[in-house]
């Protein structure tokens, strides 16, 4: 049997992690003609020790439009090595939770893929790597990417 993957998420924050993702999503897709569906997730809060803290509107304004670049900037690179079949979204909300489990189910994705964790071991004891999360709630396949220098 021959897995064909027509649909895939990945979700991007403009970490190396993610565009190496990003990247190879659009050959996947390539292969199976598919669509990669590309994902910024804008959180309005942080997590703190105790609870959470909200950001100002204008902090979320200016990521919104950062958000808006980063995508802007997927679809060139599509464009630039000829594949334009690429769908944006711009969610605000958890990531982790978001990447695994909403966007999968809103979207019917056959495979999700994300970049390793580039979190230091502290971020992850407080936000935990969102690979890891993904890899055991999303209703999907899940790859995850290594960067070069980590295959090294």
């Amino acid at each position: 049997m021959e897995q064909t993957y027509k649909k895939i998420l990945v979700g991007v924050d403009g970490s190396e992690h993610a565009t190496e993702a990003f990247k190879k999503a659009v050959e996947v897709a390539r292969r199976n003609q598919g669509t990669v569906i590309v994902a910024t997730i804008i959180e309005p809060q942080i997590p703190l020790m105790v609870g959470t803290s909200s950001f100002s509107d204008d902090f979320v304004e200016a990521e919104s439009e950062r958000a808006n670049l980063l995508l802007e900037e997927c679809v060139a690179y599509g464009e630039s090595v000829q594949f334009t079949a690429i769908e944006k979204v711009m969610v605000f909300g958890q990531a982790k939770s978001i990447l695994a489990t909403e966007l999968p189910r809103n979207h019917q994705i056959d495979l999700l893929m994300v970049g390793q964790s580039g979190l230091n071991a502290v971020e992850k004891m407080m936000v935990g790597s969102v690979a890891s999360y993904v890899i055991l709630k999303a209703p999907c396949d899940v790859l995850v990417i290594a960067t070069p220098e980590e295959k090294q």
